[in-house]
């Protein structure tokens, strides 16, 4: 089973929910806890102090000029559905940051004077301990493009699942492509919200999202308590369960900011996680039957 938490925009606690809640089920299973947040991954802040066991460069493939072969037939350039090659006078310029790598160009090109050659996206590593399996990526500065690095950790994710029963992706924050390329390969989406106007126009977009992706999908509100009751209307509008409310609690910042689990040592968030994990339980049953 895979599960994706997700926010529609950042701060709002995904990540204390995704290490907390894989740390949790390690307890009794073999999971996976995959951070694709590659441009800002931070899990490994509460999870990891050793090297990892597998450490590998993630490249993209990208059309590199052969002036000398070239014909300029301008075949390249119309082809290319990106604007990523342009050509200026005698010169073709490839744009690596709009290179989707689909390879059209390339293979279009009648003189092979557009061969793809590797560049490197990021880094992907992978620790393991005891019964949790933790995946990181991480995206290099300069890169532009976050999802065929999600993608390559996605099918490292998949190769590696083998006896794993559950694989719990921490999302990356908002709507846009990186989350979608996550969410659209999940069974069941966890939304983490906050209880602010600014939380509930961001959850409504979200769910907007998982809709259309259509994708089963359960709120957790963090930092529950105030006054403000927008997301409890919006989500009995929507009859969308929620599925906990974390209160907003002083010691749970406190061990946030130490880079501490919270698992084991807040009696009321550990509760909360344990609803959370009964809840996946059930989801499990129903997909496995």
């Amino acid at each position: 089973m895979k599960i994706a938490i997700a926010s529609g925009k950042g701060g709002t606690g995904k990540t204390t929910l995704s290490t907390n809640l894989a740390t949790y089920i390690a307890k009794n299973k073999q999971v996976i806890l995959a951070d694709l947040d590659v441009e800002e991954p931070n899990s490994s802040i509460f999870l990891i102090s050793d090297l990892p066991q597998h450490q590998e460069n993630i490249n993209k493939m990208i059309p590199e000029w052969d002036g000398d072969a070239c014909i300029h037939c301008n075949k390249c350039k119309d082809n290319c559905n990106f604007n990523a090659i342009i050509q200026l006078g005698s010169e073709i310029l490839v744009l690596p940051e709009l290179c989707h790598s689909c390879y059209a160009c390339s293979e279009l090109c009648p003189a092979d004077a557009l061969p793809m050659k590797p560049i490197q996206l990021g880094v992907l590593s992978h620790y393991s301990k005891s019964n949790l399996e933790f995946i990181e990526s991480r995206l290099d500065l300069g890169q532009e493009q976050a999802v065929p690095l999600i993608n390559q950790t996605l099918e490292y994710v998949d190769n590696n699942s083998s006896g794993k029963e559950i694989i719990i992706f921490d999302s990356p924050p908002g709507t846009s492509c990186p989350m979608i390329e996550v969410v659209k390969n999940s069974d069941y989406i966890i939304l983490v919200t906050e209880p602010t106007p600014f939380g509930l126009n961001d959850l409504q977009i979200a769910v907007e999202t998982v809709k259309l992706l259509k994708k089963p999908c359960s709120v957790v509100v963090n930092r529950a308590g105030g006054e403000f009751k927008g997301i409890d209307s919006y989500c009995e509008e929507e009859n969308i369960k929620i599925i906990s409310k974390i209160p907003e609690d002083r010691a749970i910042a406190k061990l946030y900011s130490e880079g501490k689990l919270l698992v084991g040592k807040h009696e009321g968030f550990t509760r909360e996680i344990r609803n959370i994990y009964n809840l996946i339980s059930e989801k499990e049953e129903r997909l496995s039957i």
